[in-house]
């Protein structure tokens, strides 16, 4: 009867986690980088749940590991306001609007896809634009405070931009933490307390453990059972723990493992990418439409959650996995002066996603560029919460792209 109202408070507090990245999952267009702006927004600038360091901590530590960025960044949230709960709380509410809408797609209901026009999808594609602008203009202030920094996130954003390779994001942070290490001095301010982790070393080495046994037992158990179903969480699994940056990436290899085989013909396969890329939330929540719609494993509803339980598994034991030892780490004087460049090196991430490729596939005209301004402007000095500035934008873009100009 001890724990009964720590158990209460923590159930009260994940309750809240859901209803927060509920929300997002019902707003956060425009793929992983406006996911982390959106995030920013929420829980640095609003809620203050986290600090400009912890969120940059989270951002780059998550760059490194493989799945989807924006997604684990939120589980590590989650971890952080309310223990295992939290983080399962956290990608309830993130991933189930457009798991459930690409499940519902996968059924035939394309009636529900048609709504989304191309108009409709111009105005989301503006919100996402002025969303990122925002989160580039706070954290190069919170980051870049002299020259070095400056110049650091310049260089970062240049050679994302000149190899738009996945590899060379994670290079590239790479290369931010070889640069603060060299160059010490940078990190003489202190970066702030780390993000709370309700959990011990060692639960984190029994989550880790646990990934590498799923990784390495699971194709066996498939190769060796004539289940169909535990074939379909092998290909999955393996999927999610081997993509690295973002949801694009993971394309190629779904498409390996479910179209190669025939559970899924490529017109089928392209027509949900399609459908995902008109959903908020993460892209991963295409395997949602592929389970359903797939001839192999349980099909249906059961197919689609047993693929996006599948593919997400090996992030959150990631997470709850690497975070307990990252809390131990950074407090190292080295490993300071390394995030100090870090921290740098994402806003060159970032500024390279606001001009290529979120600029020029959104903003098509000065009509276009008028709103992503006002969209900013409501965000950073109006103060709106960002729900509303998707609402608003959404229309008006809408409205403008049917008099391109």
């Amino acid at each position: 009867m001890r724990g009964s109202a720590a158990d209460r408070s923590a159930d009260a507090s994940a309750w809240v986690v859901f209803r927060v990245f509920l929300r997002l999952g019902l707003t956060s267009f425009g793929g992983p980088i406006a996911h982390l702006a959106y995030f920013r927004d929420e829980f640095v600038a609003r809620r203050r749940w986290l600090s400009e360091n912890q969120y940059a901590e989270l951002i780059a530590l998550c760059q490194f590991l493989p799945g989807p960025a924006s997604s684990q960044v939120g589980m590590a949230v989650g971890l952080s306001r309310a223990g295992l709960r939290g983080a399962l709380a956290a990608w309830c509410g993130f991933t189930l609007p457009s798991a459930l809408a690409m499940i519902l797609f996968a059924f035939g209901l394309t009636r529900w896809g048609a709504m989304l026009s191309a108009e409709a999808l111009q105005g989301l594609k503006l919100v996402a634009v002025a969303v990122v602008a925002q989160a580039v203009w706070g954290m190069a202030r919170a980051f870049c405070t002299d020259s070095t920094r400056v110049l650091l996130a310049a260089a970062s954003a240049l050679l994302v931009l000149w190899w738009p390779q996945a590899w060379m994001q994670v290079a590239v942070i790479g290369l931010g933490a070889v640069v603060g290490l060299a160059l010490r001095r940078i990190a003489a301010t202190t970066m702030g307390e780390g993000l709370a982790v309700p959990l011990s070393m060692r639960s984190g080495s029994i989550m880790l453990a646990l990934f590498l046994v799923l990784l390495f037992l699971l194709p066996l158990l498939a190769q060796q059972s004539s289940s169909s179903s535990l074939q379909v969480v092998d290909a999955f699994y393996r999927s999610g723990s081997l993509v690295f940056g973002g949801g694009h990436v993971v394309l190629p290899l779904l498409q390996a493992e479910v179209v190669a085989p025939g559970w899924i013909g490529a017109d089928e396969f392209l027509s949900g990418y399609g459908a995902a890329q008109a959903m908020p939330g993460p892209l991963f929540t295409f395997s949602a439409f592929l389970g359903t719609a797939m001839s192999t494993g349980p099909g249906g509803w059961a197919g689609g959650m047993l693929c996006l339980c599948a593919i997400f598994l090996p992030s959150l034991l990631l997470v709850l996995g690497v975070l307990p030892f990252w809390s131990r780490l950074r407090r190292q004087r080295r490993v300071l002066a390394a995030l100090a460049g870090v921290n740098a090196a994402v806003v060159g991430l970032l500024l390279a996603a606001l001009y290529d490729p979120l600029w020029p596939t959104a903003v098509r005209g000065w009509r276009d560029a008028a709103w992503v301004a006002a969209g900013v402007a409501a965000l950073m000095w109006a103060k709106m919460p960002a729900w509303l500035v998707v609402l608003v934008l959404g229309v008006g873009g809408a409205v403008s792209a049917w008099f391109p100009g």
